[in-house]
């Protein structure tokens, strides 16, 4: 009789993006930790398994934005896959964060190989990209008050679950909102008492944002 042949093993992206392999290291990171640093070697692409992580960007004059945060399932870095040798920004932690770095040679191979993993790439980028186009439309077209309150629902993933959720205090201060959406700390404030008022968001250890925060985004 025959032996048996060993079944395949099927490729599954959710164990390739949490569990060391070649070419994959996890990096865990405390609040205010750098990932890469601006100018920094491009040469790998992360993965975030748990946590925040902002892309900021420091201009000739000193001037520094933020252009990017970063939550649990998102990819970021992966300038590498298309030539770009030096990071533009630099990525650091908002919160404490688990991250898979998969360095750029083995990221091209199994994005080559693996139709699953180059499929939720791809969506993820796609999503991304919208996302993106939806943040121009929102600077040149929308209120401070409405982009506020879009961040704050983008922050809190709304949508996700159909469910409101909490954003640490801590983890996103006035500051950060205020350079997230274009406006003043006061201005930031301002509005920030004016959701609470009007129950669109609660402080109780926490931020909690609430589904009626819509309400601002989607009033003319």
């Amino acid at each position: 009789m025959a032996g048996k042949q060993k079944k395949k093993v099927e490729f599954d992206p959710r164990v390739f993006l949490s569990v060391i392999g070649t070419g994959r290291t996890i990096v865990s990171l405390q609040k205010k930790q750098t990932v890469y640093a601006q100018g920094d070697p491009c040469d790998a692409v992360f993965y975030v398994q748990k946590g925040k992580v902002k892309l900021t960007v420091l201009s000739d004059s000193g001037k520094e934005a933020i252009v990017a945060i970063w939550g649990d399932g998102d990819f970021f870095g992966e300038g590498c896959l298309v030539g770009q040798l030096k990071r533009i920004g630099t990525a650091s932690a908002m919160t404490e964060c688990t991250l898979m770095r998969v360095e750029d040679k083995e990221m091209r191979r199994a994005l080559d190989n693996e139709r699953r993993l180059s499929k939720l790439f791809v969506t993820h980028l796609l999503s991304r990209n919208i996302r993106y186009e939806e943040d121009l439309v929102d600077q040149l077209f929308n209120s401070s008050e409405k982009r506020l309150a879009r961040v704050l629902l983008l922050l809190a993933r709304f949508g996700n679950d159909g469910l409101p959720q909490t954003t640490d205090v801590e983890e996103i201060s006035q500051e950060t909102l205020a350079e997230m959406v274009g406006t003043t700390r006061s201005r930031v404030s301002f509005f920030m008492n004016k959701f609470r008022r009007l129950g669109f968001v609660d402080y109780n250890g926490g931020l909690k944002v609430h589904s009626s925060l819509l309400n601002v985004v989607l009033h003319d």
